[in-house]
């Protein structure tokens, strides 16, 4: 019984850290945008399905969990997600679907997974991208060329 409180104990300590450290996601479309505006920032939109999609889950580890990509995303991209998770426990709130949904309807219309979109603050769309074999350093500089 002691060792079951122990990892449990542990596993809601390390899911709190993951919390912690994880990448700065905005999720209000509308708010990134007004946000790269007055920063002069690039928007990078990601559609991810959080817990079915391999290839998803690869990006979030490599790259958006990497230090290196968090440091610099910070001073340079507005990161939005819009995720369509399938599992009842990760269920979005209806609201929050709706976003998402519209997102799709504009930006990922082939509803492809992991689907990232480079948009500029005028709105246009500057390239897209997805899921690459690439270290964090990488896929900043794919990031940054796509953008061009």
């Amino acid at each position: 019984m002691k060792k079951m409180k122990l990892i449990l104990t542990l596993l809601f300590f390390a899911g709190q850290l993951s919390l912690v450290y994880s990448q700065n996601w905005e999720l209000d479309f509308d708010n990134a945008l007004k946000t790269a505006q007055d920063s002069n920032k690039i928007i990078v939109l990601v559609f991810s399905g959080s817990d079915w999609c391999a290839p998803c889950m690869k990006l979030e580890k490599e790259i958006w969990e990497s230090e290196t990509f968090k440091n610099y995303a910070e001073d340079h991209f507005v990161m939005v997600r819009a995720d369509f998770p399938r599992g009842k426990a990760n269920k979005l709130p209806k609201e929050q679907e709706e976003k998402n949904a519209k997102l799709a309807e504009k930006y990922n219309q082939n509803g492809y997974f992991p689907s990232v979109v480079i948009i500029d603050q005028n709105e246009k769309v500057l390239g897209n991208t997805g899921y690459k074999k690439l270290s964090p350093e990488e896929y900043i500089e794919h990031i940054n060329n796509l953008a061009k």
